[in-house]
């Protein structure tokens, strides 16, 4: 065959992996394609204007003036990442391999959906003047003049943004009260036994703490309770839980959870369509350690998840990996720091170890924690699902290290808070 008769070939092109969304798992995931020696294209979408950044930080340094923000040191170009921010995605065309922005479209080989979570707002308090959420940094900016004013706030919902906002707002000489519509704070991660040690700290902290309190309406100027109360408030801050950011896939294809509208991810985080995944807290997947389906809204799953996505995408489905993590997280609130891991919702049995009306306690949580098991001596024991450590960092580093192994516990020495919990195995 002659030079001039042999057909031209199609240029090479290079695979790219999409990413809508700039936060924690977005970034993540981009940085972990490269450790993993993903040699592709990649494009990350964020939706704000600013360089992408830390959240934790906006509920404390950032509110309080002692930070202007929590940007990732990250060399975006220098990893050949191809950063477009202030660019929301709108829409996932699967048939065309295209993440659709008001931009115009992205073309993608592989996506990853890491669009967060979106705070729940409180009906009838959309654009008030004086109303406000915490997600983001621009909240933030605009709570902190507010804080700096001392004035008299008003948070509605005592989860742990609420919490976390009363202690900054204390500590910048607020006059605080949190309504809580729940019969004690943390209704929703934790149970009332335990909560209810929590209560006090309000007080402590010079915050009012309404619980069983039903917000009728809002102004900008004070809070209508259900009982006919009346809060003044110069400003009211809105903390009563997010939802996954995901009504933007309607029509993608892509499985959503009918109850929280969670993108139903796979053990390898995959999504119901091929070549799709999803991570953070848009994303809810099921646990083979735990025998359900999680939704786990916090920063360490949006750090852990990338990783298995990144290697999953690099690697081929051929040698992916799977996703079973113990959930983590921390808070930092009225001077104690409390930290949790795992999931406690089908323990047997809890296990107190120390006072929990003193500054340093633990609560353990067990599975068949009240049969004599082989091998315990007779002795009542269970295996560690969970656990919640305030002021006792050692206890939650060996109790997640123990939750990770299945370890058995003797049910006594767990509850002596002088025993090491390593020292508890049987």
């Amino acid at each position: 065959m002659s030079e001039q008769s042999k057909s031209p070939q199609a240029p090479v092109r290079t695979p790219r992996v999409v990413i809508a969304g700039a936060g924690m798992a977005g970034v993540q995931t981009a940085v972990a394609l490269r450790e993993q020696g993903w040699r592709g294209a990649i494009t990350l979408l964020g939706d704000e204007p600013h360089q992408p950044y830390d959240r934790p930080p906006l509920s404390k340094a950032v509110l309080l003036g002692k930070a202007d923000g929590s940007a990732f040191d990250i060399d975006f170009a220098g990893l050949g990442i191809d950063l477009h921010l202030g660019r929301p995605v709108t829409a996932l065309r699967p048939e065309e391999h295209v993440v659709e922005t008001a931009e115009g479209p992205v073309h993608y080989d592989y996506a990853v959906l890491a669009t967060g979570a979106e705070p729940v707002r409180l009906p009838g308090s959309e654009g008030l003047p004086g109303v406000h959420l915490l997600r983001t940094l621009d909240d933030a900016e605009r709570l902190r003049p507010v804080l700096a004013a001392q004035h008299r706030i008003v948070v509605v919902g005592a989860g742990w943004i609420g919490a976390e906002f009363a202690t900054a707002a204390r500590e910048a000489g607020c006059e605080v009260t949190v309504v809580e519509a729940a019969d004690h704070p943390l209704a929703g991660a934790l149970p009332a036994e335990v909560a209810a040690y929590m209560t006090g700290w309000y007080a402590d902290a010079g915050a009012e703490l309404r619980t069983g309190a039903r917000v009728a309406s809002v102004t900008g100027d004070a809070v209508a309770l259900a009982d006919g109360t009346v809060l003044p408030a110069d400003a009211v801050v809105v903390g009563i839980g997010a939802r996954p950011a995901t009504a933007w896939l309607a029509g993608s294809g892509v499985a959503l959870s009918p109850e929280d509208g969670s993108v139903l991810a796979d053990e390898r985080l995959r999504t119901s369509v091929p070549g799709v995944y999803a991570v953070g807290d848009c994303a809810s997947f099921p646990s083979a350690r735990y025998g359900t389906r999680l939704l786990v809204h916090h920063w360490d799953n949006a750090l852990q998840g990338p990783r298995t996505v990144a290697e999953n995408i690099a690697r081929g489905e051929a040698e992916g990996v799977v996703y079973d993590p113990v959930p983590y997280f921390w808070s930092e609130q009225f001077g104690r720091f409390v930290q949790y891991a795992g999931h406690h919702v089908d323990a047997d049995e809890l296990v107190w170890r120390g006072d929990p009306a003193g500054a340093a306690w633990s609560v353990i949580w067990l599975r068949g924690g009240r049969e004599p098991v082989e091998g315990g001596a007779g002795r009542p024991a269970g295996r560690l699902v969970a656990l919640l450590a305030v002021g006792r960092p050692r206890d939650l580093a060996q109790g997640r290290r123990l939750i990770e192994k299945g370890a058995l516990l003797d049910r006594e020495r767990v509850a002596d808070a002088t025993v090491p919990l390593k020292s508890a195995v049987l």
